[in-house]
């Protein structure tokens, strides 16, 4: 892994847990906004060292979440599925992508939260659902496609002197 790749997984990694820690009261709820997950869709540009980072740093954030192991491994496993998914499947189309990415996180987080909450999974996909639609599709998609119109920039290789 090249070093630009590991500095882009620190990144990531480093403001999912932030973003989510510092919103928790909001982050760890039946009915949650993570608006860490605007993160998400931007893995369809970032490619894998974000999808690790954002995995990572959902392991960092959930441990700080209060709800155990099962969210400190479904969780990352829910965003590490859901953004390899959509990094697929935004290669033809970001929004293809970003929905897949909301389909995925909402299936299995729902599911483990119905369990957690002892609620029924039509609530808990309710809640997760919404959230998403929020943070994935609202601010993060926007935000992907603002991104991807600045590539070339973005992705530049640096110049090397001598």
């Amino acid at each position: 892994m090249e070093s630009r790749d590991l500095t882009l997984a620190a990144i990531f990694g480093a403001l999912y847990a932030v973003g989510v820690v510092a919103l928790a009261p909001i982050s760890f709820l039946p009915f949650q906004v993570r608006i860490a997950d605007a993160l998400l869709p931007l893995t369809m540009l970032f490619g894998y060292p974000a999808i690790l980072g954002v995995t990572l740093g959902c392991v960092v954030a959930n441990s700080f979440g209060g709800l155990g192991l099962v969210d400190m491994t479904l969780g990352p496993l829910a965003n590490f599925l859901a953004c390899s998914v959509g990094y697929r499947l935004g290669r033809k189309s970001k929004l293809a992508g970003s929905a897949a990415i909301t389909a995925i996180v909402t299936l299995i987080v729902g599911a483990y939260l119905g369990v957690l909450f002892h609620l029924p999974l039509t609530v808990t996909w309710t809640g997760v659902l919404l959230g998403s639609i929020v943070a994935v599709n609202m601010v993060g998609l926007p935000l992907t496609y603002a991104l991807d119109r600045r590539k070339a920039y973005l992705f530049r290789q640096p110049r090397r002197k001598g």
